[in-house]
Order: structure tokens, then sequence, then C-alpha cells
């Protein structure tokens, strides 16, 4: 599979022919040189209904016909619009001919409208599993994730202020214990400006993948 980052909690993923977009925030995202219209995506899976994760989703599902998976609460929203959806609640599980996703817990709010909880995302793709903390404190239950498998890859926010910050993020690295992590969620406004260097200097060299922005890589 390929993985691209795209800045901020953006996240494509190509495997079998299939484009699945992680919180799409595209337009309004400083980092990424993409727009709208440069995906066709067949799956948008959505961590939680801030405007930095929801971003254009709609407009892409709508151009596409993507199903929207994310939580029961926020995709039953979705289905009253018409789009096509998949929403496990926490714990739950929905399968894919691409690969399995899990909604699990973040610690975080969500919009000011009644669209669930916030979550994270554990994904089971070609016997690999990825790690999509979304917006969230730290929290002991995240060494759960990888309790029956060895994560291959996570994504851990380390911007502070809305989340945490590089200190905790590279302790939840060593709850972990993923193959790889990669930081993300930082520098894209004020409040989540963040030398990445004090996240990457308290976590072991074998953990650390760097990866630019919009250049996809092989996992």
């Amino acid at each position: 599979m390929k993985i691209t980052w795209h800045g901020h909690a953006f996240i494509e993923i190509q495997v079998d022919g299939k484009q699945i977009l992680i919180d799409p925030f595209i337009t309004g995202n400083p980092f990424t040189k993409t727009k709208p219209e440069d995906f066709n995506p067949d799956y948008i899976l959505l961590t939680h209904s801030h405007h930095d994760h929801v971003g254009d989703t709609e407009e892409l599902a709508k151009k596409s016909g993507a199903t929207i998976v994310t939580e029961m609460d926020m995709a039953n929203d979705y289905a009253q619009k018409g789009f096509k959806v998949e929403g496990p609640n926490y714990g739950g599980t929905v399968h894919f001919d691409w690969g399995d996703v899990k909604i699990i817990p973040a610690w975080h709010t969500t919009a000011n409208v009644p669209l669930g909880m916030a979550t994270g995302l554990a994904l089971k793709i070609e016997g690999k599993l990825i790690y999509i903390a979304g917006d969230t404190g730290l929290f002991s239950d995240m060494k759960l994730v990888g309790r029956k498998q060895q994560i291959d890859l996570a994504f851990l926010p380390i911007g502070d202020y809305y989340t945490m910050g590089p200190d905790d993020a590279a302790y939840a690295a060593s709850l972990i214990d993923a193959k790889k992590v990669i930081p993300y969620h930082f520098n894209t406004f004020p409040p989540i400006k963040q030398d990445v260097n004090d996240f990457w200097k308290d976590v072991p060299e074998n953990m650390k993948f760097t990866t630019e922005i919009d250049k996809p890589f092989e996992l």
C-alpha cells in the first residue's frame, strides 16, 4: 500500500485500486499543495467533527460517491444528508475488501453540535496495523491498540493546546510500542506551533519515521 501525509491530520491511503482519505482537510490546509479536485475517493474516514478534520468531506463524497466511515452518531448525520455511510461505535469494526476499520477511543471534544464522540482509528490493511490516534490527549489505554499485533505505523498528534504535546506524545510512542511513528497535527495554527525535535528527542531511534508532505511512501 501507499500512504501519503498531506499535512495536519490529512492522510491518503492507496490500496488495491482504492483511494481512502482520512480527515481530508484540504481547503485551508497550509501545508498541502493538493486541491479537492485532485481526489476521487472510494472511502472517507473521519475521526471527529471539528472543521480541520471534516474538511472537504461533503464536496468529495458528493463528487465521487465515497462511503463515509465514522463514529455512529456522526455517520447517522451524514446518512440523513443522503451520503453512503458506515457507522460503527467505540470498539466496533467494519470490514471491507481492502481492509478493516476499527473505531477506538480518543480523549477530545467534538464540534458544538450533537455529532458523537471523538475517535481514533485502527486500520488492518494487507496484514499491517496502522494506528491513527486522531486528536487526543495521552491516556494509558492507547497501549491496548497493539495488544494482539504490534502496530506497524502510528500517527500521533504533537501540537499541544488542543491535543497532547511533544512530551506526552513521545511517552505515548513508548506506550504503544509501534514499529514506526509519525508526528502530525502541529504547526498548522499558532496555538499548535511546535519544534518537532522536542518530540523526536524522546523517541527511540528505531521508531522514528520521517516523510515529506504530499509524497507517498510504501508500507
